[in-house]
C-alpha cells in the first residue's frame, strides 16, 4: 500500500473514531442512569454496568486516534507539526489506558486521565503553531484557541469533570476532523 493510501486510511480512521466513541459513551450514559454531567467525571463510566461500553468506547478510541496520529506524523511536515504528531500518538496511548485501567485502578487511572487531557492541550498548541508557521494562518489560530481553551476549562470549580473533559475532547476531535478531511482529499 503506497503511502498516500495509508495516510487516507489513517484519515478515514480518524474520522470513524469520532463517529464511533460518541455514540458508545452516551450509550454508556444511557446504562447509567444516575449520572449527572454537573457531579460527574466521564470516568465514572467505566465502573458498574456502563463499564464494558465505556471501556471499549475508549479502547477502541485510542486505537483509531493511533492510527490516524501515524498518519498524521506521516502526512506532516516540518518538525513542529512532527512533534505535534507524536504528543498525539502518546495522547492515543493514554486514552486507551484509560479504558484499559478505568477508576478502581485508583491512582494509576487518575494519572493516565491527567496525561491524556495534558497531551490534548500540548499536542493542539504543537499543531496550531506549525499551521501558523507553515499554511494555514486561521486553521492554526483556531486550533491555539482550542487547545488554550482545552486547558483553562479546568480553572474552573467543577463539581465534577464531566464537562471540561467533554469540551477538550470535543476541541480535540474537531481538529482531528479538520486533519483527517485533509488527508483524505489529498
Amino acid at each position: 500500500m503506497g503511502r498516500k493510501k495509508l495516510v487516507r486510511a489513517a484519515g478515514l480512521c480518524g474520522i470513524l473514531g469520532v463517529a464511533i466513541v460518541y455514540p458508545l459513551i452516551l450509550l454508556a450514559i444511557f446504562y447509567y442512569p444516575s449520572f449527572s454531567w454537573f457531579n460527574n467525571a466521564l470516568s465514572d463510566l467505566g465502573v458498574g454496568v456502563s463499564a464494558p461500553i465505556f471501556n471499549t468506547a475508549l479502547l477502541i478510541g485510542g486505537a483509531l486516534l493511533l492510527i490516524f496520529s501515524l498518519g498524521l506524523l506521516n502526512y506532516t511536515s516540518g518538525y513542529i507539526a512532527k512533534l505535534g504528531s507524536l504528543l498525539l500518538i502518546a495522547a492515543s496511548i493514554f486514552l486507551a489506558a484509560i479504558g484499559l485501567f478505568p477508576e478502581n485502578y485508583g491512582k494509576l487511572h487518575f494519572y493516565v486521565s491527567v496525561a491524556f487531557f495534558v497531551l490534548i492541550v500540548f499536542s493542539l498548541l504543537t499543531l496550531g503553531l506549525s499551521l501558523i508557521l507553515q499554511s494555514s494562518r486561521a486553521s492554526g489560530f483556531l486550533t491555539v484557541v482550542g487547545a488554550i481553551i482545552a486547558a483553562l476549562i479546568w480553572i474552573f470549580p467543577w463539581t465534577g469533570v464531566a464537562i471540561p473533559e467533554t469540551i477538550a475532547s470535543i476541541i480535540l476531535s474537531a481538529r482531528v476532523v479538520s486533519f483527517a478531511y485533509k488527508m483524505l482529499v489529498k
